[in-house]
């Protein structure tokens, strides 16, 4: 049954009320959690696009993965396409935080199109480490999830040279042409702990495997699962604010499971909280996904807050100090433009 569901809120309520036996809950909220800088970056982006050309401004993909974010967006003049194709020759178009591939750029630029990039900073160290690596020569093994603009966005930068694998099962099989010739590279977003065991196995059968002089997880990525580590310890229940397309949302669920939490579940904000979780639950462990905006952990902070959850307990990996410059278009004098 579904929190916001008629009538549930009282149901909800007493469960929990039972659970708890009169006695206060706790939950531990984790720092950092939410926004990382370049997800910061990208959704400032897309605000100032908006108050410099006024709507619409157009968005390749989701600026970010979370839903609140892009409806809100949507609500301010923001409109979301596909491809480059549906954006009116003239108009503005920003690029989304996961990085696109040459050809979309080629072809916004044979449209006319105004482009602004708010590809992530961390993404595009990805980006130049495969057209390094491919101009050397080297097969690049990336480890990453098939379908994800990301990934798209770096295979495109060296189509040929470019085996995408998802994890250690499959670095056994990986065919190259050179074995002594070959890198490997990652999505910004996985999981730490697996992509390790991926390199590891790559590193097996490839002795001379060459890789990026830092890892491409970037650091939000990172620091979110230590902090979620914490949590899992504790906690009895760990939920993470967070949409099911976005990739460290989901890795933040996967990480506290392995790391001994009994149960983890992903909600897009407190409407998504089931009553049936909070049996025998006395620590509720709370963080969200690098693209998830504060306003949601608070609102599901309320909403366990209301139900006896209302000793919070904040717990701490790391502090971050990242910030990242916004896009160069956006820091030059306004072009003027056409089409919408």
């Amino acid at each position: 049954m579904l929190l916001r569901c008629p009538g549930s809120e009282e149901a909800f309520a007493r469960t929990v009320a039972r659970t708890l036996g009169g006695m206060p809950g706790r939950i531990l909220l984790a720092t950092p959690r939410g926004y990382c800088a370049g997800v910061e970056r990208a959704v400032v982006t897309v605000e100032q696009a908006l108050e410099r050309y006024g709507p619409p401004v157009y968005v390749r993909k989701q600026i970010v993965h979370n839903l609140h974010v892009v409806h809100d967006l949507e609500a301010r003049g923001a409109i979301f396409v596909d491809d480059t194709d549906e954006v009116p020759e003239g108009a503005i178009v920003v690029f989304s935080a996961h990085g696109v591939a040459p050809s979309v750029r080629d072809d916004a630029s044979h449209r006319g199109l105004h482009t602004i990039d708010a590809t992530c900073p961390l993404v595009t160290k990805v980006h130049s480490e495969a057209r390094r690596f491919a101009a050397q020569d080297y097969d690049i093994v990336l480890i990453g999830h098939e379908g994800h603009e990301e990934v798209e966005g770096t295979t495109g930068e060296a189509p040929a040279r470019i085996r995408l694998i998802s994890g250690p099962a499959e670095a056994a099989s990986v065919q190259v042409r050179d074995p002594s010739r070959v890198a490997y590279l990652s999505q910004t977003t996985l999981s730490v702990d697996e992509t390790d065991e991926a390199v590891d196995a790559l590193r097996q059968r490839f002795p001379l495997l060459q890789g990026p002089p830092t890892s491409d997880i970037c650091y939000a990525t990172q620091n979110r699962q230590a902090a979620v580590k914490l949590l899992a310890r504790d906690a009895q229940l760990v939920l993470v604010v967070g949409s099911g397309n976005s990739s460290n949302s989901v890795r933040l669920v996967e990480v506290a499971l392995q790391s001994g939490a009994p149960a983890a579940y992903l909600v897009d904000g407190p409407g998504h909280v089931r009553s049936q979780w909070f049996d025998g639950v006395e620590t509720v462990g709370l963080t969200s996904g690098a693209s998830v905006p504060e306003e949601l952990v608070a609102a599901v902070l309320e909403l366990l807050g209301g139900l006896g959850f209302d000793r919070v307990e904040e717990v701490v990996a790391t502090e971050e100090t990242t910030t990242f410059a916004l896009p160069a278009e956006l820091r030059r004098d306004p072009l003027p433009v056409s089409g919408g």
